[in-house]
């Protein structure tokens, strides 16, 4: 239980952030450790009541003095890791610390109480060791989903309103630079409505349990019953009934969602924004859509697009499936396992017609949700969509109207950091 009467504590709160800065939880976020720190040597300076998103961009990341929040949610986004952080690690490693450090919703100030656990407190005997494997399983799954859809709530928010201001010009307009309204002449020409589609992966949650569980595998509810992990689960549970859901959303999705519309909604007034589970096939010949996602979350619904691949997303990477002199077959991803949120990774932007040939559509894949990120800002930020268009164009000075290129994008404590172009193909 907390104590509120012993939250006047600084030094056990420097204590206590000490100990989160040096946790597991945190070793491979730098960029969220340096954040915490200096957060935390605002709020016990004083300080903290001035911190807004500006002074942190600043100060913190060292970002120019034209810096504006509204164009870049960097800040935002970082401080919503951080909560999920702190979640993550009073779940696990610090789940028996008597100091509790919290970033409050809307607020940079950090709040601390202590709590105390009573004498008397029953002992719990420890279950078996596959009982608290399959636990510790699930815990990480649910604490997982649970920072997303806070990711997803923030940002889908944002987006919201940013979209409303353009529309009512409350805001400047884009600047639409030559570069830009080439790469998305089809869908700013076209009189039918743009849909941008996400990935929304299946979950499967478990009746009457906070439990939702992830397996890649598993891509459709009625799999699930033939997974024997999922099995053996519900059997320990007592066999409750599969519920599946749809509702988690990866945090590059919802940003690149968010970039397409502050770009496009300055243009159109008729996008709408779905999960990937929601679309259908008549539904890519009514309309002009975009999809930012894994491939294997849309494969099954791509059979009327008129694509004909010269590249393919695989697990690993991107295959060329003919390549040319000097070219290799795989472009292959590279990250730590130790350090997932770190490396480099290779992303497949796709452009074809629609079924008969009346709309467009447009994916945007890799295999990590960042990689999908980057290939969405060089398709959004007028200085790579230069390089993009200077390395398509063709020789009339205009883009062919299908075609398929690599790009190649790092990224840091799971945000992209540099984008470049690696190859493309015309297609037919």
């Amino acid at each position: 239980m907390y104590n509120p009467c012993m939250a006047s504590g600084i030094e056990e709160a420097k204590n206590q952030i000490d100990r989160i800065l040096q946790s597991e939880t945190l070793r491979s976020s730098p960029v969220l450790r340096r954040l915490l720190r200096f957060v935390a040597d605002k709020t016990f300076s004083g300080e903290a009541d001035a911190l807004n998103e500006f002074s942190i961009g600043v100060d913190a990341f060292g970002k120019p003095s034209n810096y504006d929040p509204r164009e870049d949610a960097s800040v935002r986004l970082h401080i919503s890791r951080i909560r999920q952080k702190l979640g993550d690690y009073y779940r696990n490693e610090g789940k028996d610390d008597l100091v509790v450090i919290e970033v409050p919703k809307g607020r940079f100030k950090l709040k601390w109480e202590v709590r105390s656990v009573p004498e008397s407190a029953p002992r719990l005997e420890s279950p078996p060791v596959e009982l608290r494997q399959t636990d510790a399983y699930l815990r990480l799954a649910f604490l997982g989903l649970s920072g997303a859809l806070l990711i997803s709530m923030l940002w889908g928010s944002y987006l919201t309103i940013e979209l409303s201001r353009a529309r009512h010009n409350e805001t400047p307009s884009v600047a639409w630079t030559r570069e830009l309204e080439q790469l998305w002449q089809p869908f700013l020409n076209s009189k039918r409505p743009v849909v941008i589609a996400i990935a929304d992966p299946l979950f499967i949650g478990l009746e009457g349990t906070d439990i939702f569980v992830r397996k890649v595998s598993i891509r459709r509810p009625e799999e699930a019953t033939a997974s024997s992990e999922l099995v053996a689960l519900r059997k320990t549970l007592g066999n409750p009934a599969i519920q599946p859901r749809y509702s988690f959303v990866p945090s590059g999705e919802v940003t690149s969602s968010f970039l397409l519309g502050k770009l496009l909604g300055t243009r159109r007034q008729d996008i709408s924004l779905t999960g990937g589970s929601q679309v259908a096939l008549r539904g890519l010949g009514e309309s002009n859509v975009i999809v930012i996602g894994p491939e294997i979350m849309f494969v099954q619904k791509l059979a009327g697009i008129q694509l004909k691949p010269e590249l393919t997303p695989t697990p690993g990477g991107i295959r060329n499936l003919h390549p040319r002199v000097g070219e290799p077959e795989l472009f292959a991803d590279a990250y730590p396992t130790s350090a997932p949120e770190d490396g480099e990774v290779f992303a497949l932007v796709s452009r074809a017609l629609g079924p008969l040939g009346k709309t467009n559509f447009e994916s945007f894949t890799s295999s990590r949700t960042w990689g999908r990120q980057g290939a969405i800002q060089a398709f959004t930020d007028p200085t790579l969509a230069r390089i993009l268009f200077d390395h398509i164009k063709t020789p009339s000075g205009e883009l062919p109207r299908c075609f398929q290129i690599v790009l190649k994008v790092k990224f840091r404590d799971a945000v992209p950091v540099d984008v470049s172009y690696v190859m493309h193909r015309v297609i037919g």
